[in-house]
Protein backbone atom coordinates (compact mmCIF):
# COMPACT_ATOMS: atom_id res chain seq x y z
CA UNK A 1 0.00 0.00 0.00
CA UNK A 2 1.45 3.42 -1.09
CA UNK A 3 1.42 6.13 1.74
CA UNK A 4 1.14 9.65 0.57
CA UNK A 5 2.74 12.36 1.39
CA UNK A 6 0.83 15.64 2.77
CA UNK A 7 1.01 18.56 0.64
CA UNK A 8 2.55 21.60 1.92
CA UNK A 9 0.78 23.97 1.39
CA UNK A 10 2.64 27.01 -0.48
CA UNK A 11 2.18 30.43 1.58
CA UNK A 12 2.74 33.39 -0.86
CA UNK A 13 6.08 35.79 0.77
CA UNK A 14 3.24 38.77 1.65
CA UNK A 15 1.58 36.88 3.57
CA UNK A 16 4.70 34.95 5.36
CA UNK A 17 5.87 38.39 6.26
CA UNK A 18 2.84 39.20 7.87
CA UNK A 19 2.29 36.25 9.68
CA UNK A 20 5.54 36.95 10.97
CA UNK A 21 4.76 40.81 12.03
CA UNK A 22 4.03 42.41 14.61
CA UNK A 23 0.30 42.96 15.98
CA UNK A 24 -1.06 46.22 17.51
CA UNK A 25 -1.10 45.55 21.45
CA UNK A 26 -4.88 45.45 21.82
CA UNK A 27 -4.77 42.19 18.98
CA UNK A 28 -1.67 40.23 21.26
CA UNK A 29 -2.18 37.39 22.99
CA UNK A 30 -2.82 38.00 26.54
CA UNK A 31 -1.70 34.74 29.11
CA UNK A 32 -4.34 33.99 31.85
CA UNK A 33 -4.35 31.02 34.11
CA UNK A 34 -8.26 31.26 34.77
CA UNK A 35 -10.91 33.74 34.14
CA UNK A 36 -9.62 36.82 35.19
CA UNK A 37 -6.22 35.84 36.18
CA UNK A 38 -4.27 37.53 33.97
CA UNK A 39 -0.13 36.32 34.18
CA UNK A 40 0.88 39.93 32.98
CA UNK A 41 2.59 38.41 30.35
CA UNK A 42 1.85 39.24 26.02
CA UNK A 43 2.59 38.45 23.15
CA UNK A 44 2.59 40.61 20.11
CA UNK A 45 3.71 38.26 17.62
CA UNK A 46 4.59 34.83 16.52
CA UNK A 47 8.10 35.04 17.41
CA UNK A 48 6.86 36.59 21.21
CA UNK A 49 4.64 33.75 21.62
CA UNK A 50 6.95 31.28 21.01
CA UNK A 51 9.07 32.68 23.74
CA UNK A 52 6.39 33.26 26.43
CA UNK A 53 5.13 29.77 26.02
CA UNK A 54 8.48 28.26 26.58
CA UNK A 55 7.90 29.99 30.24
CA UNK A 56 4.39 30.59 30.85
CA UNK A 57 2.89 29.03 34.12
CA UNK A 58 1.63 25.54 32.79
CA UNK A 59 -1.60 26.49 34.48
CA UNK A 60 -1.82 28.83 31.29
CA UNK A 61 -0.73 26.34 28.60
CA UNK A 62 -3.68 23.95 30.20
CA UNK A 63 -6.10 26.91 30.38
CA UNK A 64 -5.74 28.30 27.00
CA UNK A 65 -5.58 25.01 25.05
CA UNK A 66 -8.74 23.88 26.36
CA UNK A 67 -10.78 27.41 25.27
CA UNK A 68 -9.01 27.07 21.93
CA UNK A 69 -7.31 30.25 22.55
CA UNK A 70 -4.14 29.66 21.40
CA UNK A 71 -5.55 28.26 17.39
CA UNK A 72 -8.01 31.07 17.37
CA UNK A 73 -5.53 33.70 17.67
CA UNK A 74 -3.02 32.26 15.31
CA UNK A 75 -5.56 31.85 12.96
CA UNK A 76 -7.68 35.05 13.17
CA UNK A 77 -5.21 37.41 14.85
CA UNK A 78 -1.32 36.42 12.73
CA UNK A 79 -3.13 34.42 9.90
CA UNK A 80 -1.65 31.26 9.72
CA UNK A 81 -4.15 28.75 9.47
CA UNK A 82 -1.47 25.97 8.68
CA UNK A 83 -0.07 26.83 12.48
CA UNK A 84 -3.38 26.72 13.77
CA UNK A 85 -4.41 23.44 12.72
CA UNK A 86 -1.09 21.78 13.27
CA UNK A 87 -2.34 22.95 17.02
CA UNK A 88 -5.51 21.61 16.88
CA UNK A 89 -4.14 18.28 16.16
CA UNK A 90 -2.88 18.33 19.66
CA UNK A 91 -4.30 14.95 21.49
CA UNK A 92 -6.76 16.46 24.14
CA UNK A 93 -5.42 14.38 26.71
CA UNK A 94 -1.79 15.92 26.51
CA UNK A 95 -1.26 18.64 29.41
CA UNK A 96 1.18 20.66 31.31
CA UNK A 97 4.63 20.39 30.46
CA UNK A 98 4.35 17.94 27.71
CA UNK A 99 1.75 19.96 26.02
CA UNK A 100 4.10 23.44 26.63
CA UNK A 101 6.90 21.55 24.83
CA UNK A 102 4.34 20.00 22.06
CA UNK A 103 3.23 23.77 21.10
CA UNK A 104 6.74 25.03 21.57
CA UNK A 105 8.46 22.83 19.27
CA UNK A 106 5.32 23.46 16.55
CA UNK A 107 5.32 27.15 16.63
CA UNK A 108 9.04 27.49 16.42
CA UNK A 109 9.49 24.76 13.78
CA UNK A 110 6.64 26.97 11.85
CA UNK A 111 8.56 30.18 12.48
CA UNK A 112 11.75 28.57 11.10
CA UNK A 113 9.97 27.54 8.14
CA UNK A 114 8.58 30.95 7.65
CA UNK A 115 11.82 32.56 7.99
CA UNK A 116 13.77 30.36 5.51
CA UNK A 117 10.60 31.09 3.02
CA UNK A 118 11.07 34.54 3.16
CA UNK A 119 15.14 34.05 3.37
CA UNK A 120 14.75 32.09 0.16
CA UNK A 121 12.42 34.73 -1.68
CA UNK A 122 14.34 37.52 -0.92
CA UNK A 123 17.82 36.56 -2.39
CA UNK A 124 15.68 35.28 -5.25
CA UNK A 125 14.12 38.71 -5.38
CA UNK A 126 17.94 40.28 -5.30
CA UNK A 127 18.75 37.87 -8.28
CA UNK A 128 16.70 39.47 -10.62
Amino acid sequence: MATRRKAKSRIEPGLASKILGTVPYNKAFYFFTGIGQYTGELAASLADFCQRIEKIDVMSVDFHFKRRDFEKWVSETIGDVDLANEINKIRKSIQGEELRVKIHQIVEKRLTELKKMLATEETYMKRI
